[in-house]
């Protein structure tokens, strides 16, 4: 007896999905700090991106569209961000926190492996269902926990080249460069990921169950 076949969303399904919240949580904020701050200044730019964080909120609740946990959780963080900043007068501060962050959840993918819960089989739960008899299979569990060591080491790397760029680069230079190597590095984890999981899914259709 195989098992079932499973059925992964169309990768343009899923970009559709995903571009909005990307430009609205993460691009946006950005432009707006760079923008105002070659503008205005630097406390002028905290306070445009706190506005423009909590206008989406506004919006959203307005709309009478669900918000989101992680975009209350993120306006909460933006704000602790932008008031250390504002207090230490230091645009490298604003930037350099959330790359803290970001290698805090590398670990956190790397605690997983070891603990076996690897945590990007949870977060591709949320967008594809997969059967119990798939989840335990002995092939699917390493490919998540392989894939999860991949993408704490992408997190750490793009963590790293982005607080050394903070560190020896203008803001401008920083914003081009990061974008270009996170991009880049982000791209190939991202592909490879979704390669490699097209690639265990056939090779699990038609192995004895």
């Amino acid at each position: 007896m195989n098992h079932p076949p499973v059925t992964l969303p169309r990768l343009t399904s899923l970009l559709r999905q995903a571009t909005p919240r990307l430009l609205e949580g993460v691009v946006a904020p950005m432009a707006v700090f760079y923008v105002a701050m070659a503008v205005l200044g630097l406390k002028v730019a905290l306070l445009a991106t706190i506005g423009w964080v909590y206008l989406c909120v506004v919006v959203r609740l307005v709309r009478g569209t669900r918000v989101p946990a992680t975009m209350f959780v993120a306006a909460l963080a933006i704000t602790a961000r932008a008031a250390i900043s504002f207090v230490l007068d230091s645009w490298q501060y604003f930037l350099i926190q959330p790359e803290l962050g970001t290698m805090c959840i590398a670990v956190a993918f790397l605690a997983s492996v070891r603990l076996n819960r690897p945590l990007v089989q949870k977060l591709t739960l949320d967008y594809i269902h997969l059967p119990q008899a798939v989840l335990k299979h002995e092939r699917v569990r390493r490919f998540f926990a392989r894939i999860t060591l991949l993408w704490a080491f992408v997190l750490l790397a793009n963590s790293t080249v982005s607080i050394w760029l903070v560190l020896h680069q203008t803001l401008g230079g920083y914003m081009l460069i990061r974008t270009s190597v996170v991009a880049a590095i982000s791209g190939l984890a991202i592909a490879f990921s979704i390669l490699g999981f097209k690639r265990v899914l056939r090779r699990l259709h038609h192995a004895p169950a």
